[in-house]
This record gives structure tokens, C-alpha cells and sequence, in this order.
């Protein structure tokens, strides 16, 4: 089973500790909110999970073994977007896309990142240079990303930032879609988020 456990993870900034141990298990079909004032760690936590910060203690295991061992299939199974949407402004948002794809070992054609960025409603946009869009635009092509993935597991920080009433309520509904297909979500907002179902919340504490 594709499962998420972390078993007592903590970190640690300038040799004081951020936040205590904390351990949780996340199972397919899934989402938990990660909860806390700023400050408090949560986008240290979400990329300790994602392999891609060190845990003070502890580990991060998938399917049973720690992430370390089984990097490969980890980050095939992975989709991490923070709070640095990872595109080139100097690229299209069609080949911003496309380019992600084969990084995550998925690759797409142009008319599925188009059909990707029509559904964000960015279709008429999708030629342009990223730096001439907004900051919202940007977040949107970055999350066209979801609706090409194949991984199993999504890492979201603040996923819902910069984003107005419709593309909040289109996003929850690829985010419901993931968790019906069996998909595993971890994420944080400051926001309430309606998912369809229950999620579950994680508060960080010291």
C-alpha cells in the first residue's frame, strides 16, 4: 500500500528546535491539513516529508520503507508545490508545462498541456511568456501541473493563495478528484477547504 508515515520527526532552526516530534500516517485516499501560526514550521515540515529538507529525528517512510531507500520510486510517486512554483518566466505556459512533465518522468504533448491550462481558464494565455502574467496566472499554470500528474502523493504549501472564487472552487474539485482515484494529499491553507469528505487536521506544536 502507498502509504505516508512520519515517525517522529522534528526540526531544528539555528539549534533550537522549530516544533516538537511529530508523527502521523496518511493512507490512499486521504487529505490532512497541516495547521499552525506562521512560523510554526509547517512548510519545513512538507518539504522534510518530501525528502528535500533534513529531519533533526525521526524519518519519513513510503510504503513501509524510509523514503531514503526507495529515493527513485518516491519521487515518482511525488508532487511537491511550494511556495517557489518551480517555472521558467521566460518559457510559455504550454512549455512550462511540458518541460515539468518530463522532469516528473510523465511526459505530455502540446494539446494535453493546453487542454490542462483551458481547464485553469488560461487557454487564450497559454502562448504568452510567464513573466507577463500575474502572480494568480502563474499559480494557476503551476497548478495545471495536478491535472497532468500521475503521482500518487501531492505536497502543497498554501496551494490556494493568489487565486479568486473560481479557480479556489476548480482546484477543489482536481483535489477531490485525486482523493477518489486513491490519491494522498498533504497540504496547508488558512483557509477552510471543502474536499468532499472529511480532512484531516494536523495542528504543529512546540
Amino acid at each position: 500500500m502507498s502509504q505516508l508515515q512520519a515517525i517522529a520527526i522534528s526540526c531544528e532552526r539555528g539549534g533550537r528546535p522549530l516544533f516538537a516530534p511529530q508523527s502521523f500516517t496518511l493512507s490512499p485516499g486521504q487529505a490532512m491539513q497541516i495547521e499552525g501560526d506562521n512560523g510554526s514550521g509547517k512548510t519545513s515540515l512538507l518539504r522534510m516529508v518530501c525528502g528535500l529538507a533534513p529531519t533533526a529525528s525521526g524519518e519519513v517512510r513510503w510504503g513501509g520503507q524510509a523514503i531514503s531507500e526507495v529515493r527513485h520510486a518516491f519521487s515518482r510517486d511525488l508532487l511537491y508545490l511550494g511556495h517557489s512554483l518551480g517555472l521558467k518566466d521566460e518559457l510559455s505556459a504550454v512549455e512550462n508545462l511540458r518541460v515539468a512533465s518530463v522532469l516528473a518522468g510523465h511526459p505530455v504533448g502540446h494539446e494535453e498541456a493546453l487542454q490542462a491550462l483551458q481547464a485553469q481558464g488560461l487557454g487564450s494565455r497559454s502562448h504568452l511568456p510567464l513573466r507577463v502574467l500575474s502572480q494568480g496566472q502563474k499559480r494557476r499554470v503551476a497548478l495545471a501541473r495536478l491535472q497532468l500528474s500521475k503521482a500518487r502523493l501531492w505536497v502543497l504549501d498554501e496551494p490556494f493563495v493568489a487565486l479568486d472564487t473560481l479557480a479556489v472552487l476548480a482546484l477543489q474539485q482536481v483535489l477531490r478528484q485525486h482523493l477518489a482515484q486513491d490519491g494522498l494529499l498533504l497540504f496547508t491553507s488558512h483557509q477552510a477547504v471543502d474536499l468532499g469528505g472529511a480532512v484531516l487536521p494536523w495542528r504543529l506544536g512546540a
